[in-house]
C-alpha cells in the first residue's frame, strides 16, 4: 500500500497554467517599466554649449507658460528658445542664485482615471503606483538690466537640472545653501513652541 501512495504523489506534475503565466508576464512588464535606464553625460569641456529640453513654466518675460522649449547654456548667457524663435534670454553674470526641485505628475489623464475606477477590488490603486512620471525644477534667480529682481521655473527631464546647474556654476554662478538656512529656522521655531 505504501508503494501505491508514492507512484501516485509522483505522478502530479505541476504545470504553469495560463492564469500563473499571465500574472508572471504583467509582473515582469511591469518592473521593466519602472527602471528606465538614464544616460547621464558630463560635458568634458566647460565653455562648450550645454542644452537640454525643457518646459517653461513661468517667469521669463519673452516666452509663454507651460511652453516647451529648449535650454541653451552659452559663453555668457542662459537662452530658452522656442521652436527656433528668439527666445528669453539671461546674462549668467545677472543670476543670483539657483534652486533645484523633484516632483511627480500622474499620467494618463482622463482616460487613466476612468481605467483605474473600473479596475475590481481596489486594483485601481496599484495601477496609480506606476502612472506616475517623475521630473525636476530648475528656480532661477536674476537681476534684469534695471536692477530688478525676478525669477523663472522650467521643468526637466529627471537629472537634467543637476547638469544645467553644474553648467551655471561652471560658468561663475555662485549658489548659496539655503538648506542650512531652512534647518536653523526650523530648530529656532521648535525651541520657540516648546516655551
Amino acid at each position: 500500500m505504501d508503494r501505491l501512495v508514492v507512484l501516485c504523489s509522483h505522478r502530479k506534475t505541476y504545470h504553469l497554467g495560463r492564469h500563473h503565466a499571465l500574472w508572471l508576464s504583467t509582473v515582469l512588464f511591469c518592473c521593466s517599466l519602472t527602471a528606465p535606464a538614464q544616460n547621464l553625460t558630463q560635458r568634458e569641456n566647460t565653455s562648450s554649449q550645454f542644452s537640454a529640453r525643457a518646459t517653461h513654466l513661468l517667469g521669463f518675460a519673452n516666452a509663454r507658460n507651460n511652453s516647451t522649449g529648449t535650454l541653451f547654456v552659452q559663453d555668457d548667457s542662459l537662452q530658452f528658445q522656442q521652436n527656433g524663435k528668439p527666445g528669453a534670454k539671461v546674462k549668467i553674470a545677472s543670476v543670483r542664485d539657483v534652486f533645484l526641485g523633484a516632483e511627480s505628475k500622474q499620467v494618463g489623464g482622463l482616460p487613466m482615471t476612468l481605467g483605474k475606477t473600473a479596475v475590481p477590488f481596489g486594483g485601481g490603486r496599484v495601477v496609480s503606483l506606476f502612472a506616475h512620471e517623475k521630473y525636476d525644477t530648475l528656480s532661477l534667480e536674476y537681476v534684469d538690466a534695471d536692477g530688478g529682481i525676478h525669477g523663472a521655473i522650467l521643468q526637466l527631464k529627471t537629472g537634467q537640472a543637476e547638469l544645467v546647474k553644474n553648467a551655471l556654476v561652471a560658468q561663475g554662478v555662485t549658489i548659496s545653501s539655503h538648506q542650512d538656512q531652512l534647518t536653523k529656522e526650523s530648530a529656532t521655531e521648535v525651541r520657540h513652541e516648546n516655551k
